[in-house]
């Protein structure tokens, strides 16, 4: 079994600071860093003779992206982050005035704007007003069930709170009702195993900058089979239709039967190479680990964290529940703001969100990231 804490000379961090703050944005591994170099001088010395090549590494990232969410590659599409993915979504389908959204809040914008820009067209949102833990399930959804409503979106995971809902339970509830499904996945792909097809997602889009390890401007979109033909893109560009390289014949008057049939019809333009480039070379390091050893690493790495907390009778807000665990372990300090200026101070990078400090380590944290943590605490 390959050891996830093997891996930390690849990433540079390590040797300025005490990394805990994978849940905003990543920094990088070597491998990514260098594969995006290596594009850049492809570009300077080569130019477009390497255009096949790079054709190439958009396909195997696309194939990477199914393989971490069991997924098929032609149920992806790259978009540059979650909130256009999510856009792309609410869009999308058809709605009629009276439909209803089940939207849980509080929640990071990206997943609740996308909704309520919706209502200008006569859809009407139905607010599940979580717990302050961040915690809901089916009964907190059934509660606010009503006749019309076609669609429920959620956060796989709180990003205040790290508090991950059981998809696979309100998977199958949306199976008996016959909802849509649609998940913010981006606190949780690259941290903790996610199965589309098991958890019957209909729709679920992703950033690149976060526990993927990738960077800003890059995400991913997976639309399922199951549910495909409910979605129209509203952006439509060379790249939409079947026949993407022929620009001289044009079917003007056929344009709905010359688009792809699959998620790519949602790539309009040219890509966003670099970040593809990048998302694919930290896929490959992430499912090389695998995803279930860097989650077992992770929840270890926070059994530490959260004891020491205890010890100096912290207040831990992160449910330790195995099924709603995430990478985010989150507590409540007297003065958030003025703990987390001491943190930074002392090299030490975490977050604060409202009253908590946020932590979310990875992989190739340590023990020796977690002893100066715990000496800052002490020293504050």
């Amino acid at each position: 079994m390959i050891d996830p804490g093997g891996y930390r000379s690849e990433f540079p961090i390590t040797a300025n600071y005490s990394f805990f703050n994978n849940a905003a944005i990543s920094a990088p591994p070597l491998r990514v860093i260098r594969a995006v170099n290596d594009l850049m001088l492809q570009f300077g010395n080569e130019g477009f003779v390497r255009y096949p090549d790079w054709m190439k590494t958009v396909a195997k990232t696309r194939s990477l992206f199914a393989q971490l969410i069991n997924a098929d590659p032609s149920e992806i599409c790259f978009t540059s982050n979650t909130s256009e993915a999510l856009s792309t979504v609410a869009g999308g389908i058809s709605w009629k005035p009276g439909d209803k959204i089940i939207v849980p809040v509080p929640d990071f914008p990206s997943n609740v704007y996308p909704w309520v820009n919706l209502e200008r067209y006569g859809v009407e949102i139905s607010f599940l007003n979580k717990k302050d833990d961040g915690r809901f399930g089916i009964s907190e959804i059934e509660a606010v069930l009503r006749p019309g409503t076609r669609l429920v979106t959620v956060s796989s995971t709180d990003f205040t709170t790290g508090f991950r809902c059981d998809l696979e339970e309100i998977g199958d509830f949306c199976r008996r009702k016959d909802l849509l499904l649609c998940v913010d996945a981006i606190q949780t792909l690259g941290a903790v195993p996610l199965d589309v097809k098991g958890c019957g997602v209909h729709f679920l889009a992703c950033g690149g900058h976060k526990w993927l390890l990738s960077t800003m401007g890059i995400g991913a979109l997976f639309i399922s089979k199951e549910v495909n033909h409910l979605l129209h893109p509203t952006r439509v560009g060379w790249r939409s239709v079947e026949n993407e390289e022929d620009f001289y014949h044009l079917q003007l008057e056929d344009l709905d039967s010359r688009l792809k049939a699959d998620a790519r019809r949602f790539e309009p333009g040219t890509f966003n190479l670099a970040g593809i480039t990048a998302l694919g070379a930290s896929l490959e390091m992430l499912l090389e680990i695998g995803i279930e050893h860097i989650f077992a690493r992770i929840c270890g790495l926070n059994d530490v964290i959260s004891s020491g907390l205890k010890k100096r009778n912290l207040k831990l807000i992160s449910s330790m529940e195995p099924r709603h665990r995430s990478g985010i372990l989150s507590f409540v300090p007297g003065d958030a703001a003025g703990l987390f200026r001491h943190l930074l101070e002392r090299n030490v990078l975490c977050a604060q969100r409202g009253n908590a400090v946020r932590l979310s380590p990875h992989f190739y944290n340590d023990a020796s990231d977690i002893e100066k943590l715990l000496e800052a605490l002490d020293s504050y």
